[in-house]
Formats: structure tokens, sequence, C-alpha cells
């Protein structure tokens, strides 16, 4: 009998070529029948435009780009949430279900869009020395446009009250509001306190730091926090700083140069003795988490009471959503205790570094406002991690990443009073500018 190709018989031959068919056929349907593919799924993160790093797409649907892939909107990676890590951590997220439950109960705040508005700020950057510092006041820098002051918030399909210093105050008789977290919460602190007082010079406060242990300590240049009373309705203003948001402590306190315990499962000190006091409270973190910063302070994970030792949890993401869950769990755990707590975890403020990193050259030099876009469109978070911890308690989101990630022209960029050559500041905002936001849409949930 003759043979075919390479000495294969003609039955041979056969058989061979219909293997090689069933292989084909079989990468085909293993590449679009999603109860084939075991791999995990892909991470879900902001569009951005290849060139600038900006937003260009808000629709949930406009998400996939041309090459199926997501890009983070954060250049630091450790800032965006991997949905692998979610899984022994959390509850899971469904955009579907917080989708139709949102619009079901309330508003959507975080959807909406940016429109001019002659009556913003509502405070000075010139009068308002009080309370912001001056590297934050861009009307005291050398910056020459101030259009981004002008633009006001506008959800969709909803209003959200102008923000009145005496309605607040009024809303808030006899109750303290705590704002728990970095840097940026510390800017959301300073706003309030100049959107309460219009920015004008405030006679009738009183400091009431040590009530709660904010006191400059001996070799400090400032105190953990900053703790106001408005006598007129006994309301209370508060910040502590927690970069990490969980509990840091020294291994060994008679040694200077010792390494601190950061306690991954454990909340700050400072919320597990003065949580009871609070009415309305306030959480965030998410830039601090980073290789740098934690070596830079000598932080050590700790789980359990005792070095981390899970290479998995190790991982700078995997770590800071395990805290953020973490936190809003344990703070879910108080409400019980503690009936008439409103308790809100703040989404993470978007960075607008191109061209690189604070350190490398990296700038924000756009002063157009809405050259992004002007409008967000999607229902669920931008900010993944903070949508997670949150489903299925009693703390709710302040989802304000989205709508502050169209707002690239309101950062310090170069005109920061505190700047190197070639270094920006892409990271903190103007004031007064976007935190401002920030504080209407919690007035409004409160």
């Amino acid at each position: 009998m003759k043979k075919g190709f390479y000495g294969l018989r003609g039955k041979e031959l056969s058989l061979v070529t219909i293997a090689l068919m069933c292989m084909v056929i079989i990468m085909l349907t293993w590449e679009k029948t999603p109860l084939l593919n075991t791999f995990p799924p892909p991470q879900t993160r902001l569009q951005l435009s290849p060139d600038r790093g900006r937003l260009v797409s808000i629709s949930p649907l406009e998400q996939q780009g041309h090459t199926g892939e997501h890009v983070p909107v954060f250049e630091d990676r450790n800032i965006v949430n991997n949905q692998e890590a979610r899984g022994p951590f959390s509850h899971g997220y469904s955009n579907e279900e917080d989708t139709v439950s949102s619009q079901n109960k309330a508003c959507n705040y975080a959807k909406g869009k940016w429109v001019v508005d002659e009556e913003q700020p509502s405070y000075s950057g010139f009068g308002c020395k009080q309370w912001l510092s001056g590297m934050w006041a861009c009307r005291l820098t050398q910056r020459t446009d101030f259009s981004y002051e002008k633009l006001r918030w506008q959800p969709n399909n909803c209003e959200m009250e102008r923000f009145k210093g005496s309605e607040f105050l009024k809303r808030m008789q006899d109750k303290t509001l705590a704002f728990v977290g970095d840097s940026l919460g510390r800017q959301q602190f300073q706003s309030m306190m100049c959107m309460v007082t219009g920015g004008k010079e405030e006679q009738h406060f009183v400091d009431v730091g040590e009530e709660y242990g904010l006191v400059l300590a001996p070799g400090d240049t400032r105190p953990n926090g900053w703790a106001y009373r408005f006598p007129s309705t006994n309301t209370t203003i508060l910040y502590y700083w927690s970069a990490s948001l969980c509990d840091v402590e020294p291994l060994d306190e008679k040694d200077q140069n010792t390494d601190y315990a950061m306690h991954l499962d454990r909340p700050p000190a400072f919320l597990q003795q003065y949580i009871n006091k609070f009415d309305v409270l306030v959480l965030n973190t998410g830039h601090h988490w980073n290789r740098g910063k934690l070596k830079a302070n000598r932080w050590v994970m700790h789980v359990d009471g005792k070095p981390n030792n899970d290479r998995k949890l190790a991982m700078i993401w995997s770590a800071k959503n395990f805290t953020i869950y973490s936190i809003v769990n344990w703070v879910n755990s108080q409400l019980p205790k503690y009936p008439g707590l409103k308790a809100f975890y703040r989404s993470i403020s978007p960075r607008h570094f191109v061209g690189g990193d604070w350190n490398t050259g990296g700038s924000c030099d756009n002063t157009r406002p809405m050259s992004i876009g002007k409008e967000v469109l999607q229902d669920e978070s931008s900010d993944e991690s903070a949508a997670g911890a949150v489903k299925g308690t009693g703390v709710k989101i302040l989802d304000i990443t989205a709508l502050s990630q169209l707002r690239d022209e309101a950062h310090i960029s170069k005109y920061s009073i505190t700047a190197k050559a070639g270094v920006q500041d892409c990271l903190h905002w103007c004031l007064p500018g976007v935190p401002d936001t920030w504080n209407e849409i919690l007035f409004a949930q409160i």
C-alpha cells in the first residue's frame, strides 16, 4: 500500500488531520466560552488615554480599550485594586446589584457633571488663613488662572443643596465630625473649616485638641491632628492623621531608631479610644501604600500580633486592600453600639502626574477646566477596593474618585511654594477647590 506524506498511510493521515481540527475547535471554544476559561478575571479599572494618562471613558460600556485590557488610573499600580486580592478579604462586589440598590434607595451623588457656577467658591483663598495651610492656598502662590474655582458638581437626577455653614452647624448641633486619614483627609478637614466659617476670621471657637489627645508631643513639629468646637451649636470638627488606617506602634519604645509594627488587622488606637465620641466619621487611605513610604517610616507589616509571613499579603496592593476591608469591618462592628454614628469611607483621590512621577519630572500643567471631560456616566465606583469593602455593611462610601479624575487642572502643580525645580504636586489640590465638593456631597448625605 502506498504511503502518504512523510511515510504516513492514508488512514493515519486522516486521523492526524481530524486531531488537528479538534485542537483548533477546542482553542477557539476556550477563547469564546467563559465556562471553559478557568483563569481569573481581569482587573476593573478606569480607562485612560495612552498619551497623557487622562480619563477618556466614563461609561461602563466604554471602559474596555481596543486591546481588551484595562489600564490603571494611577501610575503607582499599588494604589489600584487587584480583583484577586478581594477573594480572602471581602464580600465580593457586584456592579449590577449596587447599581440597582443605589438607584432605588438614594441619589447617586457620584454620577453627574461639572458646571460653571459664578457663586463659587464659598470662601476665599486669600482670606481663610486661620484654617488653610499656605502651601495649599493657590491664591497666595504665583498661579494666575483661577477658573478652576468656578466649577460646581451637579449630580444627575437629584438636587444637591448648596453648602451653608450655618445650616451645617445647625444640622451638626451637639455632634462631632471626625476626619481620619492621610494628607488628603487633612485637605478635606481644612476645606470643611473654611466652608463652615465662610473663610472669615472666626473668634467664637474653642481648641479642644486635649480632649482627644491631639497635643504637640516633645520633639514634634505639629500634633497628630486638630479638634475645634463651635460653642454656638456645640459642634466639633476634628482631624486625626493616620496615613495607613491601621494601628502603628513602636517595636521598642526606648529606641529612637526602632521599627514600627504596622498592624494590618487593627484599627488605629485613636479610633478605638474615641469612636464613642463621634457622630460622623470619614475615613480615607491610599497614597502612602508604597514601598518607599513603608521603608522611610520603618513600618513592618504585622497580622495577628506578629510579623506577617504570608507572601501574598506582603504585596502592597494586597496589604492595602486587606487593611481597608479590616477597618471597614471593624467600624461596621461598632455601629450597633453607637446607633447614631454615620460612618463613611472616602474613595481614593486621583493623581494626575504626566510624563513621570512626583520625583521623576511628572507634571500637571493644564489650567483649562473640563479639558478631560465634564461628566461621569458610570453607576459603579471607580475605586473597587472602597466599593467592595463597604458592600453589605452599614458604612457608606463617599465616592469622589471619578468626578475628581476629571479635574486635572485643579492641583497645586508647579505653583507649590515649597517645590524644587522639576518637582510638581499633582496629588494635592488647590483650596478652595475639589475637596470642597467632597464636603458638599458629605453634607448632602448627613
